[in-house]
């Protein structure tokens, strides 16, 4: 699919059979193995370790790295399968197509060979550090810091909302570097060992329902060397954005696979719950609002293929206008699948039986993050529609 320059609508066998062995191995593990790590607040090691040796954490990874060879549209394939299954593991997110797309794209021959056939077979997994307390979804005003010292560096600065930290070997942080000439700030990318000396994490108590946890991140004066630096310093910006796009692409799997979850759930009790001496599927009080949430997830899912197309074709400019729509299509379509698959249950839908309602939360993260609605509703009007920018 990543080879085509444009966007298929009939899946090729080899992106059919591989939905086929992610569902077969989900299926064992399943939305009750997800919602028992999360209540205990542990990671998906299992999972994961089966999705790396079986090849689907690196199917973006290139073949010589011993990842797979093809692009983000096969790893949201998996990403998709996975969330339908009712367990999506947020870091796939994180360290194949993020910081994997990053290092795979720009980093040095050492880079690819220390970091991808560990985030291709699961053995290694970065996170990323970019959002901080104070500058929101202004990167711009990004206050982490690198300064030179000999031929190390040295990184000061905090980060907040990090995901899978305790499970990372180490995070790609995003922090800023002094440009001799100008003296101006501009974005750098380093790869920061989680064991480093001034390297602390501190988790966020959470009032959602996951397995990943969230942190804190403090950087006191972290000493690094200059191989640490992914890239090209004055490239860094070009190389952030290349890891944003697959960033929104994957969130939109989960919101997709999230809501066929919910509709495949609200779909299967419709058909067997019987009423006044039928289904309650057969009234469309209950048929239309899943009709409507399957028309929105498909419109989603097909949003998403043509930026993974756009992306793995190289038209970074054209898979980012998708990659955002598709991440607010999917993420509202998601929630109102969940919502409609909860009403359909009635009362059991709030039960833990039947899976609902603990995602009732975590579903909403989709509005949110890795971009708001609203800071996509602006890249929309400003580069869509030619309108003024709004804001900075």
């Amino acid at each position: 699919m990543s080879e085509s320059q444009g966007l298929q609508f009939v899946e090729s066998e080899e992106v059919v059979a591989l939905r086929a062995s992610v569902g077969q191995l989900a299926s064992k593990y399943g939305w009750e193995y997800h919602d028992k790590k999360a209540r205990a607040h542990e990671s998906m090691t299992e999972l994961w370790a089966d999705a790396g040796a079986a090849g689907f954490l690196g199917v973006n990874i290139a073949e010589e790295y011993g990842g797979g060879g093809a692009g983000i549209y096969e790893l949201s394939v998996v990403l998709e399968e996975l969330a339908t299954n009712g367990c999506p593991p947020l870091m796939m997110v994180v360290s194949p197509a993020i910081c994997g797309t990053i290092i795979g794209r720009f980093g040095t021959d050492e880079q690819k060979k220390q970091w991808l056939p560990g985030f291709a077979d699961g053995s290694k997994i970065m996170a990323f550090g970019i959002t901080e307390p104070d500058a929101g979804s202004n990167s711009h005003q990004i206050t982490t810091t690198a300064r030179r010292d000999g031929d190390d560096w040295l990184l000061k600065g905090q980060k907040v909302f990090i995901s899978g930290v305790d499970t990372a070997d180490a995070v790609l942080i995003v922090a800023r570097t002094e440009e001799a000439k100008t003296g101006k700030l501009r974005p750098a990318l380093f790869a920061v060992p989680t064991d480093a000396a001034g390297f602390d994490a501190k988790p966020i108590e959470m009032d959602i329902h996951e397995p990943e946890k969230q942190f804190t991140i403090f950087l006191d004066d972290v000493r690094l060397p200059k191989e640490a630096l992914i890239g090209e310093g004055d490239a860094a910006l070009m190389q952030l954005f290349a890891g944003l796009n697959p960033e929104r692409i994957m969130a939109s799997a989960i919101a997709v696979g999230a809501g066929r979850f919910a509709l495949n759930r609200a779909a299967a009790y419709a058909k067997e719950r019987e009423v006044w001496g039928k289904p309650i599927g057969t009234h469309q009080g209950v048929a239309h609002p899943l009709a409507k949430s399957h028309v929105e997830i498909e419109l989603a899912k097909l949003m998403m293929q043509k930026a993974a197309t756009l992306y793995d074709a190289g038209d970074d400019f054209g898979a980012g206008e998708a990659a955002n729509i598709a991440k607010y299509a999917a993420a509202e379509a998601s929630i109102a699948a969940l919502d409609n698959a909860i009403q359909t249950h009635g009362g059991n839908g709030l039960t833990r039986e039947y899976g609902l309602a603990s995602m009732l939360s975590s579903s909403r993260i989709a509005r949110v993050a890795p971009v708001s609605r609203e800071m996509i509703l602006n890249f929309v009007a400003q580069h869509s529609l030619g309108l003024p920018k709004s804001y900075g």
